[in-house]
């Protein structure tokens, strides 16, 4: 099982996970992060790097982000892969709150 994003990257789109990934596996759009699971190498150094803990490994996840598999294996090849962090989107900090962190 691969490693992918869910849902709370939405509105942040932090990429503290970008600058520790070896294998540039993760892809972006206007909202939030993806990663591919045909590139990733499920070496799990983008986990402990979330500020919004948006990304999961394996099967330890939840039941309602299973379909972010689907989602980060569909959006992923169609993106633009980045390779280095960039600014958070405006009202990051603010999500950050409303999601507990």
């Amino acid at each position: 099982m691969t490693t992918f994003v869910t849902d709370n990257c939405k509105a942040c789109r932090f990429t503290d996970c970008v600058a520790v990934c070896p294998v540039e596996c993760f892809h972006y759009d206007d909202d939030m992060l993806y990663i591919d699971p045909e590139v990733c190498i499920d070496c799990s150094a983008c986990l402990p790097e979330c500020p919004v803990q948006a990304i999961y490994e394996g099967d330890d996840y939840p039941e309602d982000k299973e379909e972010w598999i689907a989602i980060n294996a569909q959006r992923a090849p169609e993106l633009p892969v980045i390779t280095e962090p960039m600014e958070p989107l405006p009202g990051a900090e603010e999500r950050k709150t409303e999601l507990g962190f």
